[in-house]
Parts: C-alpha cells; structure tokens; sequence
C-alpha cells in the first residue's frame, strides 16, 4: 500500500514541506556536532523495477545503504541480478538478514516472525537455517546483522542471535526488550514508507515528527520499502538525499561503519 502523503499529484513538495524538512535537519545538528545516519531498505531478495530505481538513487549520490535480505526469498539467481546493480561502489552496501520467511507466526497481537508464538528450538533453526544460506549465497558479503520482520522480536531469539555470533540488531526507536551485551541496537528513527495515517496532511505532520526526533539522535535510522514506493516516493528520498548531503556535520553511513 503505497502512504497518503505520495498520493497526492498537484505540487507534491510544497514550499512548508522543504522548509519543515529544512528546519528538523537544523533543529537536530544543534543537538549534535555530527550526526551519523543510516538508510535501512527492507523486503530483499527479488529483483523488481523499484529495486533497480533505489539502487540507482543511492548510486548516483554515493549514499550508502543497508539491505535487509530474506533468505528464503533469495536465489543465487536473484542475487545475480542483484548485486549486478551495486556496480563498482561495492562498500556502499551492506547486506544482512531480514528474519528467515518474513512470516507471521502469531495469532493474536502484532505480527512477528519470532516472537513468542514460536519455540526456542523453531527460533534456533530458522536464524541458523538462515545465516547459512545467506552466507552461501552472498558469501564474504554477508553482515552479521540482524533485521526482525515488522521490527520486533523476543529476547530469546536476541541471547539466539549473539550466541550466534551476529553483531547487531536494527528495530524502531525505543524497541522493546533491550538487546543483551554485545549486540548492538541500531535504532531506526523514521519510516518513509508504511505510514498508517489517514490522509497526506496528518501523514507528512508525523513524518516530519519522526525526522526532527531523528536528527537529535547521535545516530539516527531511516527504513525504506521499496515495493511501497511510487514516483512521488522517489521524489522525496532524492530531495531527501540533496538536503542531507549539504551539510558536513552529517555522515552518512551503513551497518559496517558502525559495528
């Protein structure tokens, strides 16, 4: 489903929209001497027409990204296709582990692929399943990072996953439990694009919302869905992409810089 604020066609980034945007990216780095952000695009695995269109977006500004891999929907097919188009810039990608099937295993309260509707032993198989694959396939390239479906899971599959050696974790802000020792927590701060408000105005109030709060993290997350984007959507990353890039206070940064 694609958010209300891409919906509309007539003067798609009014004047308030640049100017709010301007003054949370200014409003954040008086927080901050620097600000490190991280570009964080979930659901990879299969090539598409707005896979091809991202890619080429980061690569024509030299943004580095992070790519949240389902490993049941990778091939080594597909990761042909897929890595064909990160070109030379090779380092500007990192490429991690986005849950195993990026399936809802529960059946009552929010959707989760490892949250406590699963046993210990289904957790333990599916990340080990896989870190396996992935590492098969994308072989030297493969980052020890760890992206749950929808953003949560339990604690259990965080003990899983540091037992497994994996480095860190990347939820929403403020995710709850908190990840033990030695797993690092990148926190992603704004959603561009499963947004659930009703309509463009209540959807660009809370957007802009999330970027202020982001801009005044030391390290600030901002997740994309590729598959949810339209024209518009691209629009906006760009202008997104342009504002960030004029200011030398902000680093822009994957999973590897940070770990």
């Amino acid at each position: 489903m694609i958010s209300s604020i891409y919906k509309t066609s007539d003067n798609f980034l009014p004047s308030r929209i640049k100017l709010s945007l301007e003054s949370s990216i200014k409003e954040g780095l008086n927080f901050n001497n620097t600000l490190k952000i991280f570009f964080r695009a979930d659901d990879i695995g299969v090539p598409s027409k707005n896979f091809s269109r991202m890619m080429e977006l980061f690569l024509k500004y030299g943004i580095p990204l992070s790519l949240a891999v389902v490993p049941a929907w990778l091939t080594r097919k597909r990761w042909e296709a897929i890595n064909a188009l990160a070109g030379k810039d090779q380092d500007h990608f990192c490429w991690h582990m986005h849950g195993y099937r990026h399936i809802n295993y529960e059946t009552r309260g929010k959707k989760q692929e490892f949250g406590p509707g699963r046993t210990l032993e289904q957790v333990q198989n599916d990340i080990l399943n896989g870190k396996r694959r992935l590492q098969s396939i994308l072989k030297e390239k493969f980052t020890q990072v760890f992206t749950p479906p929808w953003n949560r899971c339990s604690i259990e599959t965080m003990q899983v996953l540091k037992k497994m050696k994996f480095k860190g974790i990347s939820r929403s802000y403020d995710s709850l439990p908190v990840p033990p020792a030695g797993l690092e927590d990148f926190m992603v701060h704004v959603d561009l694009h499963t947004r659930k408000e009703k309509d463009a105005e209540q959807g660009w109030e809370g957007l802009l919302k999330e970027i202020t709060k982001g801009m005044q993290s030391r390290t600030c997350g901002i997740m994309i869905h590729h598959m949810r984007m339209n024209h518009n959507a691209f629009i906006f990353l760009e202008f997104l992409f342009e504002k960030l890039l004029a200011y030398r206070q902000i680093q822009l940064v994957n999973f590897n810089d940070l770990i």
